[in-house]
């Protein structure tokens, strides 16, 4: 009996630590079933940072979402793009992604492009911070496709502005 205790206290005691190990991974270190991911962050446009329609830089900053799908496409009608803030984009359109083709979500204003794969959010404002941010991606029905939360110091080593997430 004393045997059978002490199993069931170590057994307890590891699916408590296990919780805990559980519990203590962000959300964004999950793995999404999602053929659309996060490819990359340009979260800081070169050049100092300009939010004007005309002649400002909101252009230069965008966030590269990229089909994984080796078989499948993907349209991005309904997709949701959304930082820590709230700000956010849906696309609104259809943009059809051939198997391993990608888009560039671009700020500012300009026309939308299936030959140049660029979307414009037509909104002059800058929407990932120069420091830190979460960048998250969600399906048309709402549920997480890719996640992912940055710092400048711990994940732009080179200072760039630019971040890789998937290759």
């Amino acid at each position: 009996m004393f045997i059978r205790r002490t199993m069931t206290a170590a057994a307890t005691g590891a699916a408590v630590a296990a919780l805990a190990l559980t519990a203590a991974i962000p959300a964004h270190a999950a793995e999404y079933s999602s053929a659309l991911k996060i490819k990359g962050v340009q979260y800081d446009a070169p050049g100092r940072d300009s939010n004007k329609c005309s002649g400002g830089n909101t252009k230069n900053e965008y966030l590269t979402i990229k089909n994984y799908s080796k078989k499948s496409k993907v349209n991005l009608k309904g997709y949701k793009v959304k930082d820590k803030a709230g700000n956010t984009f849906v696309f609104k359109s259809s943009h059809i992604l051939e198997p391993g083709d990608y888009v560039h979500l671009r700020g500012g204003r300009g026309t939308d492009s299936d030959g140049k794969n660029v979307v414009y959010r037509q909104n002059c404002n800058f929407m990932w911070n120069n420091d830190k941010d979460t960048i998250y991606l969600y399906k048309p029905g709402g549920s997480p496709a890719d996640i992912h939360a940055y710092t400048k110091k711990a994940h732009d080593k080179d200072g760039n502005g630019y971040i890789r997430y998937h290759g």
